[in-house]
């Protein structure tokens, strides 16, 4: 099971990293929000991947 979280001072609010393939993240405020249930992530990491400052976390649970 994994987990994605979102380190808001990090996030720069780009906008990259929603696209999630489940949809778990949305912009909120101008910086990326999990806005579905963190424990739906499916541990792809392509959040991670796209995120140049990583505020993108993915972390096996």
């Amino acid at each position: 099971m994994f987990m994605v979280s979102i380190n808001a001072e990090k996030c720069e609010g780009c906008g990259e990293c929603i696209a999630c393939p489940v949809s778990l993240l949305e912009m909120v405020d101008g910086k990326a929000e999990v806005t579905g249930d963190a424990a739906e992530c499916m541990g792809c990491e392509t959040c991670v991947e796209v995120c140049q400052t990583g505020a993108a976390i993915v972390q096996e649970v």
